[in-house]
Formats: C-alpha cells, sequence, structure tokens
C-alpha cells in the first residue's frame, strides 16, 4: 500500500491534534486540496501504451486554468524529496472544464517519470503551477489552414489542440504528420485514426519501424512532406518532438524562409558545440562542496551528481525554476555557446556550465 493511502482522516486528524498548526494547515489536513498553494488531486490513470500513462487531474481553487497545448509543472514528491516536470496539457480545455489531462511517457532512469509509472495512484495529491506556454492554436484557427508535425510524447500538446477543434466543432483544415516506431508504441492511435472521419482533418501516422507495408520509407523529410502535404508552405506549422525531427523540420523551414510560420516546442533544449575541455571546478557556496563540472554539462545535473536538490522545473530554460546566483567566475549557455557571468548575476543552472572554476549559491 503507498504511503499516500495511509494519509486517511483519521491519520491527518492524528496530526493534527499532535502539530501546532495555523489555522488553514489544520485544514489541509482534512482535505489536502483546501491548502493554501496551488494542487491536485489525481482522479484517473489511463496505461496508454507500455511505456506511457495519462494522469487526470482535478487542481483545487487557485488552479487559474489551461489552454490546450500548454505546459505546466507537477511538483512529485519520490522518497520525501520533491522533485517538479513540465508536462503538456494533452486535453481538450473548455472554460466549463476543471480537470486537465498530462500524458507522460517512461524515461530510462528518470526518476520522477518512472514514480509517476510505477508508484503513483488515484487519489494522490501533487503540487502543481500555473499552465503557461505559447504552443497554442491561433485564434483564428477556422481560417488559418493548419499542419502538425509530431513524434513520441511530443503528440501530447498536438492531441490537445486536435482534440479541442474537434469538441468545439471548429471546422479547421488540418494536416498532422506523426511518428512513432509501430503501432503498439504510438500513442492515441486508435484516436488519431478516427480524426479522419472528420471532414477538414487529414492525419497520417508514419512508423519507422515497422515491418511489412505499414512502414514509411523514411524518417521526416521535404520529399515526404511534399507527398504528403503539397501546400505544406502556405500553412502554419507546429512542430514537437525529439531532437533529430526538430532540427530536421526546423531546417526545411528555414531553407524556405518560412521561419515565422513554424511554432515550436521543445523536450529538450537545443545545445551547441561546447569546446572540450571547457569545464573547470564547482564550488557549491552553501553545501562547502566542490567537484568537477564538464563544460557541456550543466551545473543542475552537476548539482544532482553531487548530492545535491536544487530547485528547477523544465530543465530546458524556460520555466526560470533553477535560477542561482553566481558567486565567482563564468558560465557557459549550453544554447548558444557563449560565456558570460558577473558576481552576483543570476544563471540558469539547467543550461548554463561551467566555464572554468565557478561558485554558485547552492
Amino acid at each position: 500500500m503507498s504511503q499516500s493511502n495511509l494519509q486517511t482522516p483519521v491519520s491527518r486528524l492524528g496530526q493534527w491534534l499532535a502539530s501546532p498548526l495555523n489555522p488553514r494547515q489544520y485544514l489541509e489536513l482534512i482535505n489536502p486540496l483546501w491548502a493554501n498553494r496551488c494542487c491536485g488531486e489525481v482522479v484517473a490513470i489511463r496505461r496508454e501504451t507500455d511505456a506511457a500513462v495519462t494522469l487526470e487531474i482535478n487542481p483545487n481553487h487557485l488552479w487559474n486554468g489551461a489552454v490546450s497545448g500548454q505546459y505546466v509543472r507537477l511538483g512529485i514528491d519520490v522518497e520525501g524529496v520533491r522533485y517538479w516536470r513540465c508536462y503538456s496539457v494533452a486535453s481538450a480545455q473548455m472554460p466549463t472544464d476543471r480537470t486537465f489531462s498530462v500524458t507522460i511517457g517512461r524515461v530510462d532512469g528518470g526518476r520522477v517519470s518512472t514514480h509517476i509509472q510505477d508508484a503513483l495512484r488515484v487519489g494522490d495529491v501533487i503540487a502543481l503551477d500555473q499552465a503557461t506556454g505559447d504552443f497554442t492554436l491561433p485564434t483564428s484557427a477556422s481560417q488559418t489552414p493548419l499542419l502538425f508535425i509530431s513524434a513520441g510524447t511530443g503528440v501530447t500538446p498536438i492531441a490537445g489542440m486536435l482534440r479541442h477543434l474537434r469538441d468545439t466543432g471548429v471546422e479547421a483544415d488540418v494536416v498532422h504528420l506523426h511518428y512513432a516506431p509501430d503501432q503498439r508504441r504510438c500513442l492515441f492511435a486508435e484516436e488519431l485514426a478516427a480524426f479522419n472521419q472528420l471532414s477538414s482533418f487529414r492525419t497520417h501516422q508514419l512508423y519507422t519501424r515497422a515491418d511489412g507495408a505499414a512502414k514509411s520509407s523514411s524518417h521526416f523529410s521535404l520529399q515526404q512532406l511534399s507527398a504528403i502535404c503539397p501546400d505544406w508552405a502556405e500553412r502554419k506549422a507546429y512542430v514537437c518532438g525529439p531532437v533529430p525531427l526538430m532540427d530536421a523540420v526546423r531546417q526545411v523551414w528555414s531553407d524556405g524562409n518560412l521561419s515565422e510560420q513554424l511554432t515550436e516546442e521543445c523536450f529538450q533544449p537545443v545545445r551547441a558545440d561546447v569546446p572540450t575541455g571547457a569545464g573547470g571546478q564547482v564550488s557549491f557556496w552553501k553545501a562547502g562542496s566542490e567537484v568537477a563540472g564538464a563544460g557541456d554539462k550543466s551545473l543542475l545535473e552537476v548539482a544532482e551528481d553531487a548530492g545535491l536538490l536544487p530547485a528547477h522545473g523544465c530543465r530546458m530554460g524556460i520555466c526560470q525554476g533553477c535560477i542561482v546566483t553566481l558567486k565567482e567566475g563564468q558560465v557557459r549557455d549550453l544554447t548558444t555557446g557563449d560565456v558570460f557571468g558577473e558576481a552576483g548575476e543570476s544563471i540558469r543552472i539547467c543550461v548554463c556550465a561551467a566555464a572554468g572554476d565557478v561558485t554558485i549559491d547552492l
């Protein structure tokens, strides 16, 4: 039985009587959703594939709502430590909706995704941050031809937008290319195929490792795109998926001088080339420890390897949840390759690495 299942009203009452708490904390012991911080109860868990689950979450009164395609930070407690991770809203969000869903794939060696897959239970209460992000539909979706390109779990924010269009009855002109290894590992395979029953939707599931007739001849390419969607250059395009797909799509739109028509959602930071041996000694000011930091390894990863647990969120330099003060030295921005830094400057440790010896306020 999970620890969360032991948090019954009786056990919470016992904690109440044994602990000096403020009035709001007394209410939280009775019902965790009455907390004075944003949180949500997991009300359903659906297995999508062998390596992915969907969580349906009922947030408390502090939740401001979401737009399909945005992302939200979830605070997941693993062995007494809270870890923050960002996940895209995969549900069609209507003005009256109280719940929302996220679909989470298992990451090999991932502490949080493994816990969600194997240990999270219906009834568990998790911490939430407000939804954010601009990977959303245009306001004139019914008048703007749309093209979606996704692979793997990159389909989750796009699924949210497709579901929103379907459920609101918007007659949008939509073409969707989704790449997966095979049908068994394709998220929402049946639902994506069902979108073709709508007159204005055309979805294409492209299996890169499947045997037989269902196998696509190649991964994403301009030739393949032009064959499936000849008017691709005239559409507002969205792409989300692994780095190789993102790079390939970005290059096609750049070569066509169409970059402004492409909206991207990255699950991993795009990193610049880093000179070999460009790291240094990393000193943690508060912890009083020092370790070697490679020039291509983020300070967040260096800190975690050293046994520290700094606050963070997206791990991509977007959410600003990992900002730390630089005490001494300089750092390299892994997304641009630029070296910068002065004492007292705030840095994002998830996308910064040591550029020589450096001291940070951790």
